[in-house]
């Protein structure tokens, strides 16, 4: 009996129709293929991808930051700890500063591949 009514209840979720599921393609999503906006080409994926790592870079390099400082306070005076602390705030400033640089790089490079700024002729 209970496992007619799970089946019957899975039935029924299933149906896009019970559960108001959308008929519709959605529009203006700014995809590839999308006809409601402008195509987006190699380049606009590429950079796509590059802003999400290296976005994820810097989030990551602020958190190391953050836990190389808690391993500083926690040191208690221990020359090693401060010392292992020390490297790792150095490696995570040296994160931030990558993550910035790609970031400025990716922009320098898209506008060269698109021919927009101020250094075109």
């Amino acid at each position: 009996m209970i496992r007619n009514v799970v089946a019957t209840g899975a039935m029924a979720l299933s149906v896009p129709a019970v559960v108001g599921a959308q008929f519709k393609k959605p529009e203006n999503t700014n995809l590839p293929g999308d006809s409601g906006a402008a195509a987006k080409g190699f380049v606009d994926i590429l950079t796509g991808i590059m802003q999400w790592l290296l976005a994820i870079v810097g989030i990551l390099a602020v958190i190391a930051f953050v836990i190389a400082g808690i391993l500083y306070l926690t040191s208690a005076g221990d020359e090693e700890q401060i010392g292992r602390a020390k490297k790792a705030m150095i490696y995570a400033i040296v994160g931030v500063i990558v993550a910035l640089l790609g970031m400025i790089v990716l922009n320098v490079v898209e506008n060269m591949l698109r021919g927009e700024g101020e250094f075109t002729e």
